[in-house]
């Protein structure tokens, strides 16, 4: 006989359940009404669209990670989303056409062909906000400040930033005269911080001994004081680059003032999202743990070929991650138990608790069960002519529902 596990999820999926689930909802709520009171505006866009739709101004790096399959109407290819921010980029270039900046924010399940680094799961509660129609710094600096309190909201204390610039590395492959296959092979061992392999290429390449020595040198420059090194190392790189360093600069100038007490790392050779970002990068860590809580960062092109290329800065997160780390901080009360008693006294105590924002569950006749099981830690008791919560003590439901109906 074949054994038929029907209640067995797909890899990578999963489901929360009580209290979890309640708990994550409550958390949902806190940073969506935290996002409300900066002025970020709720959107809902669709779990699925248009491919060339969902991968627009991506680079492609979302190619992999987005399930496809065709609309049986259309016969076009359909995606399912692996990430809302180019969704909501669609909303406000297209739908809302502001002049004025735009601040919006979302939050909904986005489904992964793979495990990224983000999370293990396939399926993310993703929740973000991004601000669009502002290139300055002060942008960057409004959506890091808003992750960051996103974090402490959760009950993520302990974090650190890391910071890069996609504008420093591609500064100098312009500066080298790098074509695209060039660039991408040098991109994917600069990922490695593989110091041989990028001197063997660039040696390949015959780039110029100056040019060569600072791409080098990106590898290295990493840590609290990378900015510092870099205004040395990188002394003799074009315009657009000292143009990034001096972005880098002066973010890390209003963080400290903002945040004076927040560890800042920099890295200029990390360039998650490179295809994608096109200027400042930030992710969120805390120790001991090896992938980000939250990352984001600039995006300017992304709107183009929506027919509205506005400036765009934004950050993400996975809700589930959150309240993980949160520390138990979002913690479901426990419940109160009412026994199956036809008591108006006992209703309107009930309905008093209820209002109050209690959790209350009253007891069906004959039913097994004790008040532990049901998750209740209090139960109401009646003394005298009233009805007082206590602290159950191995109250077993069935006994009490038998006496009660007696």
């Amino acid at each position: 006989m074949i054994e038929k596990k029907h209640w067995l999820l797909p890899e990578g999926i999963s489901e929360t359940l009580p209290p979890q689930a309640y708990a994550l909802e409550r958390l949902r709520r806190e940073l969506l009404d935290l996002y409300r009171s900066w002025g970020y505006e709720l959107v809902f866009p669709p779990f699925i669209e248009y491919l060339d739709s969902l991968l627009t101004g991506t680079g492609g790096d979302l190619n992999l990670q987005t399930f496809k399959l065709t609309d049986q109407l259309t016969g076009r290819t359909l995606g399912i989303r692996a990430d809302i921010t180019p969704q909501a980029a669609r909303i406000d270039a297209h739908q809302l056409r502001r002049e004025c900046p735009t601040r919006l924010c979302y939050q909904g399940t986005v489904l992964h062909s793979r495990s990224d680094a983000l999370a293990a799961s396939r399926s993310p509660r993703q929740i973000g906000a991004e601000l669009y129609g502002h290139g300055g710094v002060e942008a960057e600096l409004e959506i890091l400040s808003l992750m960051i309190e996103s974090l402490r909201r959760a009950g993520i204390e302990d974090i650190y930033l890391d910071l890069g610039h996609v504008g420093i590395f591609r500064g100098l492959s312009s500066q080298a005269g790098f074509d695209q296959r060039q660039e991408h092979a040098l991109f994917a061992a600069l990922q490695r911080k593989a110091i041989p392999e990028i001197s063997g290429l660039l040696a390949d390449y015959g780039t110029d001994e100056p040019t060569a020595g600072m791409l080098v040198s990106l590898a290295e420059l990493s840590g609290g004081d990378a900015l510092k090194v870099a205004a040395d190392r990188l002394a003799g790189a074009s315009q657009p680059v000292q143009h990034a360093l001096d972005e880098l600069r002066r973010l890390a100038g209003l963080l400290n003032k903002r945040y004076p007490d927040l560890p800042v790392h920099y890295d200029l050779a990390e360039l998650r999202g490179y295809h994608y970002h096109t200027g400042m990068m930030f992710a969120a860590y805390v120790p001991g743990m090896g992938q980000e809580v939250a990352r984001g960062g600039r995006y300017d092109d992304i709107g183009k070929l929506f027919g509205r290329a506005r400036p765009a800065c934004g950050f993400s997160a996975d809700l589930n991650l959150l309240l993980k780390l949160g520390g138990g901080k979002h913690q479901v009360e426990k419940a109160i138990l009412a026994p199956a008693v036809d008591d108006p006294v006992l209703l309107s105590r009930v309905q008093q608790l209820r209002s109050a924002g209690r959790q209350v569950i009253q007891a069906l006749p004959g039913q097994p069960g004790d008040a532990e099981e049901m998750g209740c830690s209090e139960v109401l008791e009646q003394q005298g002519a009233d009805w007082v919560v206590v602290a159950h003590a191995s109250w077993n439901l069935k006994q009490e529902i038998q006496e009660s109906t007696e």
